[in-house]
């Protein structure tokens, strides 16, 4: 099950987030540093990025850090436009998608679960759109992950 949170506000039953795994680090980390960090969710990682690209022309990967206290993410970017954030962890990943107002509205009206749209009315709203924020831990996220990325890509 994914574990959500948002600034401020936590989804029903979510736990906490796990922390970036490379807190502190001043360059970008390498493949074999993600590897390391991600273990056993790193093809699941490596299957986002994939399909993102093939399937969606999500080509360009940005590793961005605003500071070292916070770790760093991976931006995926279909032109100039980012899809979704991808924050490593030790033993899994966060994804982060801004959604605007149609794609919200899009999500409502979707075939997505209950928890992944209530996840979504309960995001904290952003100039931006609604911020939403899940930990990939097996499988079952990916699914997610594809379907908010094809939401957003299509509004």
């Amino acid at each position: 099950m994914a574990k959500t949170a948002s600034a401020g506000k936590t989804a029903p039953a979510a736990e906490t987030l796990a922390p970036n795994a490379f807190i502190g680090k001043t360059s970008a980390p390498d493949d074999a540093d993600l590897a390391r960090a991600l273990g056993s969710t790193k093809p699941l990682w490596d299957q986002i990025v994939a399909v993102l690209e093939e399937e969606h022309g999500v080509a360009i990967r940005e590793w961005n850090s605003y500071s070292p206290k916070a770790g760093w993410a991976l931006r995926l970017k279909r032109k100039k436009r980012t899809i979704v954030w991808m924050s490593p962890c030790n033993g899994c990943f966060r994804v982060t998608f801004i959604l605007g107002g149609k794609a919200v509205a899009a999500a409502q009206q979707s075939k997505l679960s209950s928890r992944v749209l209530r996840m979504i009315d309960e995001a904290p709203q952003y100039p931006e759109g609604r911020g939403i924020r899940f930990q990939v831990d097996g499988p079952k996220e990916i699914i997610i992950v594809k379907q908010l990325a094809q939401i957003k890509l299509e509004n």
